[in-house]
């Protein structure tokens, strides 16, 4: 599945959770996307199940950057009309300009227990070891 992310937009409408079925919950919010100049935007995005609290740290036109999923899905009427929807899935919400996290070692594949640079190191630049190069 595709991941986006939409940058620098301002939160223009946060809806409180709506419990839509004994096992999904939802909350809706709308961000207006300004960077089209002269036609603004107002976007639809939700946070499902466990990412409704996401929005519980921000308030009216925050500037924010929302990492997000595309989601469609067929739905036949009771009258057996066939119609499809589209949603977009907000997974994350960060402060526009907000530091990124600092990434986990295991991100990476290192294992937490790895050792790490030792003081003295011969690649350690603050060694009081005399340098014999040259220059």
């Amino acid at each position: 599945m595709s991941q986006f992310q939409l940058k620098n937009v301002r939160i223009k409408v946060i809806n409180p959770t709506q419990q839509v079925s004994e096992k999904f919950s939802k909350r809706e919010f709308v961000v207006t996307d300004s960077s089209n100049g002269n036609y603004p935007q107002d976007i639809l995005f939700q946070a499902t199940q466990d990412k409704c609290p996401l929005l519980d740290g921000f308030q009216l036109n925050d500037q924010v950057d929302v990492s997000f999923n595309i989601r469609g899905r067929e739905w036949t009427s009771p009258q057996g009309e066939l119609k499809y929807f589209t949603s977009l899935e907000a997974w994350r919400i960060e402060r526009s300009g907000s530091a990124p996290q600092t990434p986990n070692p295991s991100d990476f594949g290192i294992p937490s227990g790895a050792p790490r640079s030792q003081e003295g190191s011969p690649l350690d630049s603050t060694s009081d070891e005399s340098d014999d190069l040259p220059f």
